[in-house]
């Protein structure tokens, strides 16, 4: 590797240089420490027994004849803050916590058989994006607990492509120390967590998702890390991928924020971004708390970050050019602009952008009562005027889903039985938006118990007529909106939408238009208590309805006339009529 590319924070493939490396003869160890004045390694291949790393100017590197594939070891740490023991920053599996031993990994013992789906895969702009969430620690729960990944990934491919999704975004897999923390306070950025299996585990459920059809994306934080100290923090005796000062230093989770103005950091950090989708073959990054890179501490107050904006800017340059197919999307709760432009026209060469003002203006208006609704058709109608801005996704993700803020179907105004066709409308009115969708696990089939990462799905409740039901319509309404081309194709095109009736009159009837050449897709939504008149803009042909009695509603057959009666919470997707010259 340069070392002077990796000073200026222009490498990608790190990994290929630090970490263990096993070859013919044995295995290669390199650990990158400025501030230690020594390094030595202990492992199963040395009885654990302290053996001095050879010093190379910031670098400490050892060869073992012995060290093997399978094994375990770490580095111990000498410098002015005395002796410490540390996981490898690069190592490519580590022990299941609260052990935290990396572990020798040969990476390409495994051969994918995914060539036909990395050929055509795309970025998906003009193509149905439909992303499923899922915590895979409690997707599904096996006897013994956890499943491995290719142990739960027949099941969840079938169950993904039964549903109607196109791509299963996992949240971070990479190990870390807290299951609490969801993945997201990570202490070893290029070892799959020890949790669900070993790495070539996971690599075969990427590779059975891709003969499947089925893109995966993977939740990637390139912010902050767990502040444990075998990790990262402090790793050779001094701040060294944090900043020194605890001011900034330390992130609202009490987790240690990366300091991107050191390049070697950006080349760590771009590293591993690389690696899950080299070497892992993941189609995508969600990357998260972008809002905390842009500003600091997330504060607009405070000012852009100059340093972590140029970093992202050249990640996700870099990425594009090694990868050009694979998405990158920003959980980015920020009006700064261009977040999806490319980093050439002055973005910061985001694919995608989580609209989560849109999520917070939608889940606002359903929880309240109809004649407040009535008030504020803003919350329905604004994000109309800013969608083609940026290309957006619109997500209903697992943080609307727990920690008191109660599961989407549950924050539905109303009592019990008011919720679930609330729940269908509101979820007609997502995927009929433009803009590509996620949704979090158990939102399928409206589960009503917050999420706990220590349970499974609550699947039994499938067992019950209302949320069967309810699972069969996300079914059919996610299966038509990846058939019609109207409501996916042209999602950033400002032709492509536009309003019959927005709501002019206080009735909470919202009416509007998806359309692209050769196809115009109508849909009309009724959010208020009260049965509702449209008049129809011409011939249209019933295409779903929340309110049809197969799905928990009273419409026993569709409806075909010039005035459409939409039942108290229903709406409709309708065909226009198809001989039109739909321009």
């Amino acid at each position: 590797m340069d070392m002077h590319n990796f000073y200026m924070g222009n490498v990608f493939e790190a990994y290929n240089f630090y970490g263990a490396h096993v070859d013919a003869g044995g295995t290669v160890f390199r650990t990158y420490a400025p501030n230690a004045y020594r390094v030595c390694i202990i492992g199963e291949f040395n009885n654990w027994q302290e053996a001095e790393m050879q010093h190379s100017g910031q670098n400490f590197i050892y060869y073992s004849a012995d060290a093997r594939d399978g094994q375990m070891y770490k580095y111990v740490i000498y410098s002015a803050a005395g002796r410490t023991e540390h996981c490898d920053p690069y190592g490519f599996a580590m022990e299941l916590r609260p052990a935290f031993a990396s572990i020798i990994t040969d990476l390409y013992k495994f051969r994918f058989s995914d060539e036909e789906w990395m050929k055509k895969r795309s970025l998906c702009l003009d193509r149905p994006v439909n992303i499923y969430e899922v915590h895979f620690g409690s997707w599904r729960k096996g006897a013994q607990g956890w499943y491995t990944y290719n142990g739960l990934a027949g099941e969840l491919i079938d169950y993904v492509k039964k549903n109607g999704y196109t791509h299963i975004e996992f949240m971070p897999l990479a190990e870390h120390p807290a299951d609490e923390s969801w993945g997201y306070q990570i202490t070893g950025f290029f070892a799959p967590t020890a949790r669900y299996g070993k790495p070539w585990q996971l690599m075969e459920l990427v590779d059975m998702c891709h003969r499947a059809g089925i893109g995966v994306i993977m939740d990637f934080v390139p912010v902050h890390f767990a502040s444990d100290h075998y990790a990262l923090a402090r790793y050779d005796g001094a701040p060294l991928y944090e900043y020194p000062d605890s001011a900034v230093g330390v992130s609202e989770w009490g987790s240690s924020n990366f300091i991107h103005s050191r390049r070697e950091v950006c080349s760590f950090l771009q590293s591993a971004a690389n690696y899950w989708l080299d070497v892992y073959h993941f189609d995508g990054l969600r990357m998260d708390a972008i809002s905390r890179a842009i500003y600091w501490a997330g504060d607009p107050a405070r000012g852009v970050n100059g340093a972590t904006v140029d970093f992202l800017k050249r990640m996700n340059d870099g990425l594009h050019q090694r990868h050009p197919s694979a998405m990158l999307i920003a959980e980015d709760s920020t009006n700064y602009p261009q977040v999806t432009a490319p980093v050439q026209y002055g973005g910061l060469g985001f694919d995608y952008k989580w609209d989560l003002g849109w999520m917070n203006d939608t889940l606002d208006y359903m929880k309240k009562p109809p004649e407040e609704r009535a008030k504020n058709p803003e919350k329905i109608t604004f994000s109309m005027h800013y969608f083609k801005n940026e290309h957006y996704l619109l997500p209903l993700c697992h943080d609307e889903n727990v920690h008191g803020k109660a599961t989407v179907a549950q924050k539905m105004y109303g009592g019990y039985e008011e919720k679930f066709p609330q729940a269908r409308l509101l979820y007609m009115y997502m995927y009929t938006h433009p803009g590509k969708k996620l949704l979090f696990m158990g939102s399928e089939f409206a589960q009503l118990r917050e999420w706990d990462e220590k349970r499974e799905q609550d699947w039994e409740l499938l067992d019950f007529p209302v949320h069967k039901a309810f699972s069969d319509y996300m079914r059919d309404l996610c299966t038509l909106c990846a058939r019609r081309k109207s409501l996916y194709a042209a999602d950033y095109d400002s032709a492509s939408f536009e309003w019959i009736d927005p709501d002019r009159d206080d009735r909470c009837v919202f009416v509007y238009r998806r359309k692209v050449p050769g196809e115009s897709t109508v849909v009309m939504l009724n959010f208020s208590d009260k049965e509702q008149k449209v008049k129809a803009p011409g011939e249209l042909k019933e295409l779903l309805c929340t309110d049809e009695s197969r799905y928990g509603g009273t419409q026993k057959r569709k409806a075909s006339s010039k005035t459409v009666i939409l039942a108290p919470y229903s709406g409709k997707i309708l065909d226009e009529n198809a001989d039109k010259n739909i321009k």
